[in-house]
């Protein structure tokens, strides 16, 4: 059975951060709040030296999800290497080594434990202005593998992969017009924080006790194809023939 201790969640300020709070606090767990903004720990997660000491801070604990990120929008024309740097140190190098430091501490402990990383469909499909953020998710779902492979058995290290989630964030704005063009699904209707949340719920939980290196792609769908009209209004020369 998972250690049901305590819980550490990054990014607890935002709307899939909180989402995901509220669901585990709803599962009885106690909960750690990390943010830039607010919580239990405010903490800058682009200071590697700040991440070891929130996983201190919030020690001991059985479950970390890694829910901080930033999406900014930068065209290629526009990067420099501050910008692309402090994406990566955010969405990248933060998750890895607050696992890293969680898992010492796993390990020196005894028991088990999970992480969960929040990852995004932008890890499959590059966008304009986006290319810090893809990266970013891409290399945060390789990381959630090798992590998963030599760390086991002892702790589970998996990722939740949202399509796109409608939240108010002065962090993360993005335009209506984007929004309409994203949220498209096969499932007919936006996700929401609770769909991840619930989501991330089971993958720290006993349910999922031989589940790792998995990322769980929760989309409505969007990531198994482009949402195109019929390419062509009728049967072709070759399907005529089939037919006749």
């Amino acid at each position: 059975m998972a250690d049901r201790g305590r819980v550490l969640v990054t990014g607890a300020a935002g709307g899939l951060g909180s989402a995901i709070c509220r669901a585990f606090a709803d599962d009885g767990r106690e909960v750690v709040t990390a943010d830039v903004r607010s919580g239990d720990i405010v903490t800058d997660l682009s200071d590697a030296g700040q991440v070891e000491r929130m996983v201190e801070a919030a020690w001991p604990f059985s479950v970390l999800v890694n829910a901080a990120g930033v999406y900014p929008a930068t065209p290629l024309l526009d990067m420099t290497a501050e910008l692309w740097d402090r994406v990566q140190d955010i969405n990248v190098r933060a998750p890895l080594l607050a696992t890293v430091a969680f898992a010492r501490r796993r390990a020196a402990a005894g028991g088990t434990g999970c992480v969960v990383n929040i990852t995004s469909g932008a890890a499959l499909r590059a966008r304009p202005g986006a290319a810090h953020y893809c990266s970013s998710k891409a290399a945060l779902e390789m990381a959630t593998r090798a992590c998963a492979l030599e760390l086991g058995p002892h702790v589970r290290v998996n990722a939740v992969s949202p399509g796109f989630i409608g939240v108010d964030s002065d962090v993360n704005p993005v335009t209506e017009e984007y929004s309409r063009a994203v949220s498209a699904s096969p499932m007919g209707r936006p996700g929401t924080p609770d769909d991840i949340a619930q989501a991330v719920l089971w993958l720290a939980g006993d349910h999922a006790s031989w589940v790792t290196g998995t990322i769980l792609r929760v989309d409505g769908g969007s990531s198994t194809g482009a949402q195109l009209p019929v390419h062509w209004p009728g049967p072709t020369d070759i399907q005529k023939g089939m037919t006749a």
